[in-house]
């Protein structure tokens, strides 16, 4: 209850119950502050206040209005610019895979030719290393023949000279002499 006391003690003495007599009358204090008032307001009203006001709000209406559509413009200018930069980023997206995709595949091209090559290569080498060995083989066989050869001669020299005699061998000199003699007449 005695939380209630004093809120209830200030409605009760309030400025309505300090006026006394009649209310409009001088003495009276609520009718000298209406009319304080109301000589205030006609005195705003007079010097324009009123209208500076609106105009003040006009203003500041008129620049958050411009703000709004600064800001409007900002907005759609950094749209604008974030499309522009996705757009870069998918060509350059699209233009890395593209060269990933050449370099692949110049990088086949140049293994399928190296490969190219190095059969080329590879069959050159072997038809040189056929022919060396052919050129080999025949001078090997050349060889074997010429020294066949020589032996055949060494041991038909010997066989003839064992077998032959001084008289068969001046008959084969005038014999030769005789050929000779004949082809060159």
């Amino acid at each position: 209850m005695r939380y209630l006391t004093l809120p209830l003690a200030l409605l009760v003495a309030g400025p309505a119950l300090a006026a006394s007599g009649p209310f409009v009358s001088l003495w009276n204090t609520n009718f000298v502050v209406l009319i304080a008032f109301l000589i205030f307001i006609g005195a705003l009203v007079y010097l324009g206040v009123p209208r500076i006001l609106g105009n003040m709000l006009d203003k500041r209406a008129t620049q958050i209005r411009s703000e709004l559509d600064d800001a409007k413009a900002l907005r759609e200018e950094a749209q604008t610019i974030l499309a522009s930069y996705e757009r870069k980023q998918k060509e350059v997206a699209e233009q890395s895979a593209r060269i990933v995709e050449n370099a692949k595949t110049e990088a086949q091209q140049a293994a399928d030719q190296a490969k190219t090559d190095i059969e080329v290569s590879m069959t050159r080498r072997l038809a040189a290393a056929e022919e060396q060995i052919a050129s080999a083989r025949s001078k090997a066989v050349k060889a074997v023949r010429d020294q066949a050869v020589n032996v055949a001669i060494a041991a038909a020299r010997d066989v003839v000279a064992k077998q032959m005699t001084a008289a068969d061998a001046n008959k084969l000199i005038d014999e030769s002499i005789s050929v000779v003699e004949a082809k060159l007449h």
